[in-house]
């Protein structure tokens, strides 16, 4: 299973960083690229956790991704 904390800056100006992981992929480059493809679409959504909730990501509210396979970017 392939996890990566990304933190993403919404188009409000915002930050969160939020934690995505699929049971279905092993390879973390892999994994970023399908969370670019999916906020990428019109109807991009992407279903993550930020702490112990679940946070439903819109493709559309993004702005900017970065992403850090260890941890949160400080």
């Amino acid at each position: 299973m392939a996890n990566v904390v990304l933190r993403v800056r919404l188009t409000g100006g915002d930050r969160m960083d939020i934690t995505y992981e699929d049971p279905d992929t092993s390879d973390e480059n892999e994994l970023v690229d399908h969370v670019v493809r999916t906020l990428a679409e019109d109807s991009g959504v992407l279903r993550s956790r930020h702490g112990d909730r679940l946070v439903i990501l819109y493709g559309r509210g993004v702005a900017a991704i970065e992403v850090a396979p260890r941890g949160a970017v400080l």
